[in-house]
């Protein structure tokens, strides 16, 4: 089953703030002041929407998430699902000269180059060769059949960068003094597409801005930000106070990682049954309840259940144990270690600041203090035993949630057997052969209990009534672009 919620908290008909139907639109980003303009291959949620804007690959997402041209007008797919054949448009990098293929080849190649060693690099180790076929026409072949592949080419990251600026869909403008962007769409000619006379007078402007998440709260709430993005769990209930009676909290159908890393294989933690304890301890039900969030899906697995057909494993790891019969098995576990070792059990927990993250601890530590643990709180990278892992799905497949637990990431616990079935299944083309070698490694990875999930990711927005071409979708990824777009 996808989960989806939209969590409504008020709307008005007309909204109070600048923004108008004509008028610029002014968006926030919960993140640093510097987010917004980092560049490389590791972006902030800021920057990611910066870079959608302002440097297209070949694909990109609508508002809701779906699959549409980009740099490349059209494709086709062979039928063995093996290669991606990309017509580009008719267009121009910003100085005027042509977009050519042989060009997107280069750019791809040093982006893949570029991408090693990050998560998104494996999701892409399928794409074993890339090809200038013609003048506009670009193939990329892969190992095996991937039916979600262009939603992965959608990525920000993967926008084209050539000469040290992108093809649009929008320009940048910045006051170098400023935290804030100014954006502005190209017409619609200058994007390879039929000229529009009125262009000018009904598109629309955006400044954009990243702002720590209290500040953009109090920005929507007094009316300089028309749409803020971005928000976590970790901020949630902030959106609760204040901005109500000026506009709506929509929260994202998200898909993705939310729970904890283990980063500790000493001590209480040296044990796959002891690690499994903290995670049969949380009643995920109970968890959530303090913020209101109603259709939240929890879950006890690393990989969603739905992700595999025909289902591979029940809905929860625990269904014939009651939580009182699994905290009174916990228990049993952790006082035995006590009892061993002469130690108190005592762990600490990594969280991003926020009253969110407040409340998330509160109820960690209440779970645990049934089965004898005390827990301390300590900030993200401060070398805590569990940190919280908070990460979107990029794409609907079991490899990107395997993909998070690669060794060569380095983020927590791993198991080189994984990660070589995972490898493994790279080059399969038979679908019920490759699901095999996915599902191994999903039980091989749960079986050393190297996270603890919690439920899907939680992404919210402020969106006023004023502004259009925003829809809440499963990616968290909200182009800026259309934004832009004339609503007539």
């Amino acid at each position: 089953m996808r989960f989806y919620f939209i969590l409504t908290l008020a709307l008005m008909a007309v909204a109070c703030g600048p923004a108008t139907d004509r008028g610029p639109v002014s968006v926030a980003i919960v993140g640093d002041e510097d987010d917004l303009f980092q560049s490389g291959v590791r972006l902030s949620t800021a920057a990611q929407h910066l870079r959608g804007a302002t440097n297209e690959g070949l694909v990109t997402l609508d508002p809701a998430g779906q699959v549409i041209p980009a740099i490349a007008e059209r494709w086709i797919v062979t039928d063995d699902g093996l290669s991606y054949i990309f017509r580009l448009r008719n267009s121009n990098w910003p100085d005027g000269e042509p977009i050519t293929a042989a060009e997107v080849r280069i750019l791809m190649e040093d982006t893949l180059r570029r991408l090693d060693g990050t998560s998104l690099g494996l999701d892409l180790e399928k794409v074993i060769e890339i090809r200038a076929m013609t003048g506009r026409v670009v193939e990329l072949r892969l190992s095996g059949p991937m039916p979600d592949f262009l939603r992965l080419l959608a990525q920000p990251e993967l926008g084209f960068v050539n000469r040290g600026s992108g093809a649009g869909p929008m320009v940048v403008s910045r006051d170098e003094e400023s935290p804030q962007a100014r954006l502005s769409a190209l017409p619609p000619q200058e994007r390879g597409i039929p000229a529009r006379e009125d262009w000018e007078e009904v598109s629309r402007a955006l400044t954009i801005q990243a702002l720590p998440d209290q500040a953009a709260v109090d920005a929507f709430a007094d009316g300089s930000v028309d749409l803020l993005m971005g928000g976590t769990l970790a901020n949630f209930p902030m959106a609760q106070l204040g901005p109500l009676s000026r506009g709506t909290v929509q929260v994202d159908p998200a898909r993705g990682l939310f729970g904890l890393m283990i980063r500790s294989e000493s001590g209480l933690l040296s044990s796959p049954e002891r690690r499994e304890a903290l995670s049969m301890a949380i009643d995920r039900t109970e968890l959530i309840q303090p913020f209101g969030l109603g259709g939240w899906q929890s879950t006890t697995w690393l990989v969603p259940q739905d992700m595999f057909s025909p289902l591979q494993y029940p809905t929860s790891r625990w269904n014939d144990l009651s939580i009182e019969q699994r905290r009174t098995l916990a228990a049993r576990r952790i006082a035995a270690w006590a009892a061993n070792d002469g130690e108190e059990a005592v762990l600490r927990v990594g969280l991003p600041s926020g009253p969110g993250s407040d409340i998330l601890f509160e109820q960690l530590s209440n779970a645990w203090r049934t089965i004898g643990i005390e827990t301390v709180r300590a900030e993200l990278g401060e070398g805590a035993e569990l940190e919280l892992r908070d990460r979107l799905a990029r794409y609907s497949s079991p490899r990107w949630f395997l993909n998070q637990f690669n060794c060569s990431l380095d983020v927590g616990l791993c198991s080189p057997e994984a990660d070589s079935l995972v490898r493994a299944s790279l080059s399969l083309r038979d679908p019920a052969e490759k699901q095999a070698l996915l599902v191994d490694a999903h039980a091989e990875l749960t079986g050393k209990e190297v996270f603890i999930p919690l439920g899907v990711p939680i992404r919210w927005s402020l969106v006023r009534g004023a502004v259009s071409g925003y829809e809440a979708n499963q990616w968290g990824l909200h182009p800026l672009f259309p934004l832009s777009e004339p609503t007539t």
